[in-house]
């Protein structure tokens, strides 16, 4: 894989995780697909998602020892309860794509990210950029899913 920078003080590759963009860079069809522009970019966008997902388990948890489901009227108390169900529901779908997040920062390193599972072609940029942890291509997907609907209606 072509190496898209080099160190101005020793001619030497710079790994992509050490790239550092231009405020605002987004990838370009122009560019070679999965340059390591386009690495450190995904990289940097992947990692900045699970920071958010964390940040947001750690207010939910410091939340949870803060507040008390202790009201005294019993509407409230379903109320508050059924309020932190959902929200624990909501940061254990999150624990889920934080596994995904990791999985795709991996392919990254490995090589292999934005290439699809099923059929090796390049996943489109658009996609990526709409969902980072994408692992097949939009077609490979609706196949995918297809097949899945008629197993289920079976």
């Amino acid at each position: 894989m072509a190496t898209a920078l080099v160190d101005l003080y020793g001619g030497q590759p710079i790994p992509f995780d050490r790239i550092v963009l231009a405020e605002g860079y987004r990838p370009s069809e122009d560019e070679e697909f999965m340059s390591d522009l386009h690495r450190a970019y995904f990289l940097r966008k992947l990692k900045g998602w699970k920071e958010d997902i964390l940040e947001e388990a750690r207010q939910t948890m410091a939340q949870l020892q803060v507040d008390s489901l202790r009201e005294p009227d019993i509407a409230d108390r379903a109320s508050s309860e059924t309020d932190w169900g959902i929200e624990l529901r909501t940061r254990d779908r999150q624990r889920k794509l934080i596994a995904k997040i990791d999985c795709a920062i991996r392919r990254l390193y490995e090589g292999e990210y934005g290439y699809c599972e099923v059929t090796g072609d390049p996943i489109s940029l658009a996609r990526l950029e709409a969902r980072p942890i994408a692992t097949m291509t939009l077609e490979a997907q609706e196949r995918h899913e297809r097949i899945e609907k008629v197993s289920r209606d079976d």
